[in-house]
């Protein structure tokens, strides 16, 4: 039996499709346009803050923190106090169905250092943070595209939902790390800390809650072990934190929230209207039966189909939230799937890009096409490609050719 050989960095670069001087001249060019893109979007990040230090999610994150600090973690969802110390920050910001703080508590106790800090000098510092876990993500889970890799980065600073997170100061990037890191300690063959690392869906569950029953249903029982044990002290945390009043009060803001119609301008319920609940229950239990029959192809494609999954399904989605699949595509690229692929990406990059021009039904549209060629992945085999079984708490091995 002969050994695989590695793939040098011109096989990697074929992943993109094409070669020679056609292959190098797409990366260049991509390469421009993702750096004028991340450019100009960093310059609009700085104009922002410029134009009005608090117009951003942290100032809430922020504000909670010092609420829970000051008057116990059960008043943080107090619309009065909020105000309060709103007024106190000098922020101007008002109380409105847009402006409240509605996270879960472990946001507002993630805030809890930065207060030590003035709030301009911990919004940066909250923002770096952010930007370190996006180089985390890509490093974790980026194709291994050759040269090209580092163009995904600057094209991820690029990308509307990112830079949109990164403005407002969203912890979805912390999400997406969590799910990144996961899938880098699975695949080195550490299940139970790969499920501890999903403890980060605790911040924004919507972003992933599909990722933890889509491992237990690819046979990996240990990584779900792990998400159920780290998922489930925050949330047991929270709930003791709180208490009666602060659970009754947290609920009460998602319900609020759950009826703004700007809230599920990016869900089915934009096309489907009340029949969206339905569709969105069937989307969650067909991408499990798409995470069962892909466990084969790899990792990749696990996490992959939940995330697609999982936004498809959720109630209530904010552009920023997109970026969650973004990191779907990397990883379904990381996998060496068909050179089309990428052009399909690409499309849907676009939608997105785009959303605030022609709005979300292209978005749904791709959103919907990408779980389409998940399952067909699922339920048929490439011809001549090996697949990988995946066992509990092994990562994925090449197929020996014979």
């Amino acid at each position: 039996m002969s050994r695989p050989r590695a793939p040098d960095a011109d096989s990697r670069d074929t992943l993109i499709g094409g070669s020679g001087r056609w292959r190098n001249l797409g990366i260049a060019a991509g390469a421009v346009t993702s750096v004028l893109f991340a450019a100009f979007d960093l310059y609009q990040w700085a104009a922002a803050y410029a134009a009005d230090h608090f117009h951003n999610d942290f100032t809430f994150y922020f504000a909670a923190a010092r609420i829970g600090l000051a008057h116990g973690w059960s008043s943080i969802y107090d619309l009065n106090l909020q105000q309060a110390q709103l007024d106190a920050m000098g922020s101007g910001i008002k109380i409105a169905e847009l402006a409240r703080y509605i996270s879960p508590p472990p946001v507002a106790w993630l805030a809890v250092p930065f207060t030590v800090l003035p709030y301009p000098v911990a919004y940066w510092a909250w923002s770096a943070v952010l930007v370190a876990a996006l180089g985390l993500v890509w490093y974790f889970a980026a194709p291994d595209a050759g040269r090209a890799r580092v163009v995904l980065l600057a094209a991820a600073v690029g990308w509307l939902p990112v830079i949109y997170g990164l403005q407002l100061a969203q912890p979805g990037l912390l999400v997406a790390l969590g799910v990144a890191g996961s899938y880098a300690l699975l695949r080195a063959g550490r299940p139970f800390w790969a499920g501890v690392a999903l403890a980060a869906l605790a911040l924004k569950p919507q972003l992933a809650f599909l990722i933890p029953p889509a491992l237990l249903v690819a046979g990996q029982r240990r990584a779900f072990v792990g998400s159920l044990i780290a998922v489930g002290l925050l949330a047991a945390a929270s709930v003791l934190a709180l208490g009666p009043d602060g659970v009754r009060s947290y609920f009460e803001r998602l319900s609020f929230a759950a009826g703004v119609p700007v809230n599920r301008e990016l869900t089915l319920t934009y096309l489907l209207g009340d029949a969206a609940r339905p569709a969105q229950v069937f989307i969650a239990s067909w991408t499990m039966l798409i995470a069962y029959r892909i466990r084969h192809r790899g990792l990749e494609w696990v996490y992959a189909c939940a995330l697609a999954g999982g936004i498809l399904a959720t109630p209530y989605v904010h552009l920023d939230d997109l970026a969650m699949l973004g990191l779907a595509a990397w990883l379904v690229l990381r996998a060496r799937p068909p050179a089309w692929t990428w052009v399909y990406v690409l499309a849907g990059v676009l939608a997105v890009e785009g959303e605030p021009v022609w709005g979300p039904v292209p978005v749904i549209v791709a959103e919907l096409g990408a779980l389409l060629l998940l399952s067909a992945a699922a339920l048929t085999h490439a011809p001549g490609r090996a697949t990988r079984q995946l066992e509990p708490g092994r990562s994925p091995q090449p197929t020996t050719p014979r």
